[in-house]
């Protein structure tokens, strides 16, 4: 089974820029895409062979994710329960039978940190969320996450420390979500690996140069982690300022 996420910074934009062209040579059972930038009505796609589910975000041109799947849900939700949490077309949530599939794109912290506080309560709450759907089966979430977990997971950490993405704080929320049973796809498979990141800032000629930020992940239960087959980074692959991720199911 092959999952792809991919922040594509704009879906309209990045359509312009090969996305359907990956999308087809992929070929993914279960394919999500965050940052979409969409209102309903602003974009029909055609996939066949696919059922697509959208979460909106109340502001125009904001945020938003997207669920294409072969197999059809037993149920699909959005958001997480929480008001204040949902008006951002955040997170979508597909029950399979074997497990629940989640898309997140959690809330940057934004420049000097401004939006820090409301992030701790979002990473709070959407643990809780996760772990509640753990109760019922297994769990795999994916999307940007918007954290680099440790300095191997960006190019330059010594002088990102207090910068968004790479504070104390957002990292000891991503080391929780680990330490209640939830595993970090690709540093499992590939523990030391140095210089991979999944997304690059368009200023300073980043992507070219490689000074990126690992901050897309599958996020999997404890429980599924034998049936994990590999995790791949497409860093090959330009469109958005993110790169799509990969994980592949036994």
């Amino acid at each position: 089974m092959k999952l792809v996420s991919w922040n594509v910074n704009g879906l309209r934009a990045c359509i312009t820029k090969g996305f359907l062209e990956f999308f087809k040579e992929i070929d993914a059972d279960i394919f999500c895409l965050q940052e979409t930038k969409l209102s309903e009505g602003q974009l029909e796609l055609d996939l066949p062979g696919y059922h697509q589910y959208w979460n909106y975000a109340e502001k125009k041109g904001y945020s938003g994710t997207a669920i294409f799947t072969k197999q059809e849900p037993v149920n699909v939700t959005y958001g997480i329960g929480i008001e204040e949490h949902d008006k951002e077309g955040r997170v979508i949530t597909a029950e399979f039978e074997n497990f629940y599939f989640v898309t997140v794109y959690t809330p940057n912290s934004q420049n000097e940190l401004a939006r820090l506080p409301y992030r701790m309560k979002w990473e709070d709450d959407f643990l809780a969320y996760v772990k509640g759907l753990e109760q019922k089966k297994p769990v795999i979430y994916a999307g940007d996450l918007n954290v680099a977990h440790k300095e191997i997971d960006l190019k330059n950490p010594k002088t990102n420390r207090k910068n968004a993405g790479f504070t104390d704080e957002e990292r000891a929320k991503m080391s929780q979500a680990i330490e209640n049973g939830f595993v970090d796809s690709f540093r499992y498979f590939y523990p030391d690996q140095e210089g991979i990141y999944s997304w690059w800032s368009y200023r300073f000629k980043a992507r070219e140069k490689n000074a990126g930020w690992r901050i897309d992940y599958f996020m999997v239960s404890e429980s599924l982690k034998e049936r994990m087959k590999d995790a791949k980074i497409h860093t090959e692959i330009m469109g958005s300022d993110h790169c799509p991720i990969e994980l592949d199911l036994l």
